[in-house]
C-alpha cells in the first residue's frame, strides 16, 4: 500500500529533484508528535515551504494542525496512498484546512510534485 522505497530511498529522489531545480531540501522524520511540532516550530519559519506526511497524525492531531496554521509559509500535505480510498476513518484530515494543498496516493512521487509545486510557487511570487 505504501511501495517498496525505503525513507531513504524516497529521500534520495527527492534530494535529486531539489537538485534539478537548484533548490536546498532538509529531511526530517520522526514518530513522536512532539518532536514534530518541535521541529515545525524551530526550522518551519525559516524556510520557504514544508512539505508534510503526518500519517496517522492526520486523522486526529488537533495540536499538529495548530502547528501547521501558525507557519507563515506554504504546506503542501502528502500521502504515498489515497487515504480517501481507504478505511473511512482514515478519510478524513483534520490537516487539510490549513495546508496549500495536498497530494494523495501517488506514492514517492506525491513529494516530487509537492516540491516542484512549492518551488514553482517560489519562483513565481507566491500567493
Amino acid at each position: 500500500i505504501y511501495g517498496s522505497l525505503t525513507l531513504q530511498q524516497i529521500e534520495e529522489k527527492i534530494a535529486e529533484q531539489a537538485r534539478k531545480l537548484k533548490v536546498d531540501v532538509a529531511f526530517f522524520q520522526s514518530n513522536s508528535e512532539g518532536a514534530i511540532i518541535d521541529h515545525l516550530q524551530q526550522q518551519g519559519p525559516a524556510s520557504q515551504g514544508v512539505i508534510i506526511n503526518p500519517g496517522a497524525l492526520t486523522h486526529y492531531s488537533l495540536a499538529l494542525r495548530d502547528a501547521l496554521a501558525d507557519l507563515t509559509v506554504p504546506v503542501v500535505e502528502v500521502h504515498l496512498s489515497n487515504i480517501y480510498a481507504r478505511e473511512p476513518f482514515r478519510r478524513r484530515s483534520v490537516i487539510a484546512g490549513v495546508v496549500r494543498g495536498q497530494v494523495s496516493g501517488l506514492g514517492w512521487y506525491g513529494y516530487v510534485a509537492a516540491l516542484e509545486y512549492l518551488v514553482d510557487e517560489r519562483r513565481q511570487g507566491g500567493k
